[in-house]
């Protein structure tokens, strides 16, 4: 089974992220971090429009963060705060209660879902989603204090 999740398409994402560093002008940033594994993943974005305009990450993760994070970065530019909510909830059903695989722009995160089968590796998982959903919120946080 271990065989599923370590496949050859997860271990590709994993050896290739692309985006890593920060960005020149972040509009947020966030950190999301496993207790249970020690991985970390911190997003930087930039928004123009409601929509990622840039992103950058520096992950510290095991081979599933890894290519979480990679599908992330090859996929969110355009994506606004609403696809970016429904791909984490959906991802988090997914792995917790064998929901469906994410559609449209992070379809490919449907490589992960053997992970469901394994528990303590869903946070390392959901890392990458998490983050980019805290900074985000924090957008949103900043403009509402401005109005």
């Amino acid at each position: 089974m271990l065989d599923d999740v370590y496949n050859k398409r997860i271990l590709e994402l994993a050896a290739n992220i692309p985006r890593i560093g920060h960005l020149p002008r972040a509009d947020a940033a966030a950190t999301a971090h496993s207790k249970l594994c020690g991985s970390t993943v911190s997003v930087e974005l930039a928004v123009e429009d409601g929509k990622v305009s840039d992103f950058a990450h520096i992950v510290k993760a095991c081979a599933l963060g890894q290519a979480s994070s990679s599908i992330m970065a090859r996929n969110i530019i355009g994506a606004s705060a609403d696809e970016l909510r429904a791909a984490r909830d959906t991802m988090r059903r997914m792995l917790k209660e064998n929901g469906p695989p994410p559609k449209g722009r992070f379809a490919e995160a449907a490589v992960l879902e053997p992970v469901r089968d394994f528990k303590a590796r869903h946070a390392s998982t959901l890392l990458t989603f998490d983050a980019v959903v805290s900074a985000f919120d924090s957008i949103e946080a900043k403009g509402k204090a401005a109005e």
